[in-house]
């Protein structure tokens, strides 16, 4: 299936680089990078910062084994992105999932997650939607592994490379957006140099938010100082602190039918409360990074990051609906989540660059602690008639119910409250890691990667139910390979291919508990085997190519035997395909296409279904034209196939008490999207962005079988950006 994929994928280059569309990359990322200063840029074709950056080495990126993709900082101002969802949309390989509306959930080659988040290469494993302001790029990363990263990572991961203070320079910038939806926002970022070894940079954002949804609003603010001191000729310290405080409307989406699609006439009702479907997340972020060059060929990083995180999330949903028995009928259910956490994360790399005889070598080796401390707890409702967590409500626009009171399907009043504990824990998490790595360059033209990392994964549940009080602990400890082979036949040329290996312990990517069974269960293990082709063209286009193979083994409780343990597999196997650089003079372009297959295995060994939010077509284009030394245009085509809702099937209940079985599912969808702007002198633009330009009613993702995400109608949003 694998190589039917990759013709399948490669055909489809060919008639890319032959389509009349118009895309824009940032081939122009930064020429040139000062290691004095630090700045996280694209310097040529390397993924390099001289503090911190995701891959931990100064690799050029067409030596890194494995497939990513990196979006700078002036090509989210210029795309108009506000957030990741929008930039994985253009990214190949990877989807988004709904993340019940209050979460980025990114779907990493089949595998969802809502955890493999970086900022500056430090885990940033909170739920909660992630802003752009403060970024110089963001980094994604296809794959497992484990050695650069640690747990998760079960399918790729993505880093936020945030922006540091610029030695010796003054300079500013800020944008003002206005959307058709009303929404809007104004953000700044102002660099100022206090002496000659030390400067201040300031990034801050106001968002005003909206949507087509009803009810939907919220805000969001972002305030992040950073401070750069040059300690000395080859020791440079970066401190900063992040505030961000964000709320907003949650909405789940809209049921499934018979036939397993969401209906669309119920495409502008929302199945919740108006008052009490709410997410608010207030945090506190410090980041300390200090490197220090011990010479021309050694250098060491070490980092410090503090989080503390206050997360409240509130919600009514659609849980039930039977289109054949109860058409005009909703069920709904709902919670309130609470998450207080406390992350400390300390990080120290070295890194050297050496011979030894005629073999080159760059040299990682780092350690890593962290300690969690969280505090979360769930609260369901409970309806005053039905004295459960599940009420009925006739399907109108809005439903009938405000602030957990209403008239239920039956017509009596009802109420709800909050008031039944699901669960209540006190989490502690204590993981030491130690990694090695080398990049051996054995010839001109044939390079090795080999490593590995030590993790020890030490947690401790308190179980805070008064009915259930309970300390639960385990300790995992778990070694993670990772090698490489670049074959280079011509110096902007690597062949390469790839394994590694990562794992995701039984409390789960949240960590919130572990129980029963699974205190005696070994971490969900997961394999990536790659290989793929990147070629840097003279004509400044940039084409890699890759196929790749992801085999999960998870122990389970066997059938018959609770006592002993299946190991059931599952894989994912696929094709990824990107184009980027310029086409002709002022015609830039960026493209990518994504085949994925999958299967489920069951204890037996027996193929099962294919796995959730898994589209077995991804494709998109970016195309940007630049008509005059001031005006240009784009335009872009992102189009995902059809795709599972969940991992089974659903039944039904039909008018003659027979059983109806489907499965729910996400239709194929293709969303047209432009943009046009005008730089009216060197340091002001104009710029439109137009998102759905036909209008299309589409359904990009889902979290369960009746919550399936209305897509955005067209709507446009405009902006001037400014630099001094």
């Amino acid at each position: 299936m694998i190589f039917r994929a990759a013709r399948i994928a490669l055909m489809m280059g060919t008639a890319l680089t032959a389509l009349p569309a118009l895309a824009e990359t940032e081939s122009s990322a930064e020429d040139s990078a000062d290691a004095t200063t630090g700045r996280i840029v694209v310097t040529g074709d390397v993924l390099y910062s001289s503090e911190i950056n995701a891959v931990k080495t100064p690799t050029p990126i067409i030596d890194v084994p494995q497939s990513l993709t990196i979006t700078t900082q002036d090509e989210i101002l210029r795309r108009g992105f506000d957030s990741i969802a929008q930039i994985v949309d253009y990214t190949p390989g990877v989807n988004n999932s709904q993340g019940e509306g209050h979460r980025d959930a990114i779907v990493f080659r089949g595998v969802r997650s809502t955890a493999d988040f970086f900022i500056d290469g430090v885990r940033d494993d909170v739920q909660y939607y992630r802003g752009l302001y403060n970024l110089e790029q963001v980094e994604i990363l296809r794959g497992p592994n484990a050695l650069l990263f640690g747990r998760g990572g079960t399918g790729g991961v993505l880093n936020r490379v945030t922006k540091k203070g610029t030695l010796g320079e003054v300079f500013g910038g800020g944008q003002v957006a206005i959307d058709t939806f009303g929404a809007f926002s104004i953000q700044g970022d102002i660099n100022l140099a206090a002496g000659d070894n030390a400067a201040v940079r300031v990034n801050a954002i106001y968002e005003s938010l909206d949507n087509h949804r009803d009810f939907y609003d919220g805000e969001r603010i972002g305030f992040n100082p950073t401070a750069r001191i040059a300690l000395g000729e080859v020791t440079t310290l970066d401190l900063s602190y992040e505030y961000a405080d964000h709320e907003r409307f949650v909405d789940r989406g809209i049921p499934t039918g018979i036939d397993g699609r969401p209906v669309e006439e119920f495409e502008d009702i929302v199945f919740g409360d108006e008052e009490l479907n709410f997410t608010n997340l207030e945090a506190h972020l410090f980041r300390a990074n200090l490197s220090h060059q011990f010479s021309d060929s050694w250098k060491g990083v070490v980092s410090a990051f503090y989080g503390d995180y206050d997360k409240v999330y509130s919600n009514f949903y659609a849980s039930g609906y039977n289109q054949l028995a109860s058409p005009d009928v909703v069920t709904t259910d709902g919670y309130i989540d609470r998450t207080f956490r406390e992350n400390l994360i300390l990080t120290s790399n070295l890194v050297g660059e050496f011979e030894t005889g005629s073999i080159d070598h760059t040299l990682l080796i780092g350690a890593e602690f962290i300690n969690t401390s969280s505090r979360q707890d769930r609260f369901n409702p409970v309806w005053d008639q039905t004295n459960d967590d599940n009420e009925d409500f006739f399907i109108q626009r809005p439903l009938n119910f405000r602030n957990g009171v209403g008239i239920n399907a039956s017509g009596n009043p009802t109420s709800v409250a909050f008031s039944d504990l699901n669960d209540d824990t006190d989490v502690d998490i204590d993981v030491f890691s130690l990694y090695i790595q080398d990049e051996i360059k054995l010839t001109e033209w044939l390079n090795v990667v080999i490593g590995g990392r030590f993790d020890s994964f030490d947690i401790a549940v308190n179980n805070l139910d008064p009915d259930n009080l309970e300390l639960r602990t385990r300790k995992d400890e778990e070694f993670s390979p990772r090698g490489g082979i670049i074959i280079k036949p011509q110096e902007n040329i690597s062949i390469y291919a790839s394994y590694s290996e990562t794992f995701l312990p039984r409390s789960g990517e949240q960590f919130a508990n572990i129980n029963g069974v699974n205190n005696a269960l070994d971490p969900d293990t997961f394999t990536n085997l790659e290989a793929g082709i990147k070629w840097d063209f003279d004509s400044g286009l940039s084409l890699t190519a890759a196929v790749f193979d992801i085999e999960q083994s998870s122990p389970q409780p066997s059938d018959n035997d609770p006592e002993t343990l299946d190991v059931i597999d599952s894989n994912i196997q696929g094709f990824e395909l990107q184009l980027q650089g310029e086409v002709l003079p002022g015609w830039f372009v960026t493209a990518g296409y994504s085949f994925l297959d999958g299967v489920q295995v069951d204890e037996f060994g027996n193929d099962g279904l294919r796995p959730r939010e898994l589209p077995e077509n991804m494709f998109s284009i970016w195309n940007n034209v630049q008509v005059t030394d001031r005006f240009g245009i784009g335009l872009g085509l992102t189009h995902q196939s059809d795709s599972f809702i969940t991992n089974g099937n659903v039944t039904y209940e039909g008018l003659n008490g027979d059983e109806v079985t489907t499965r729910a599912v996400l239709p194929a969808y293709t969303r047209i999207d432009a943009a046009a702007y005008y730089d009216v002198t060197d340091m002001l633009r104009l710029q439109v962005n137009v998102e759905n330009v036909t209008d299309t009613l589409y359904f990009p993702n889902s979290h369960s079988t009746h919550q399936a995400t209305v897509g955005a109608p067209l709507n446009a949003r405009f902006a001037v950006t400014a630099q001094f």
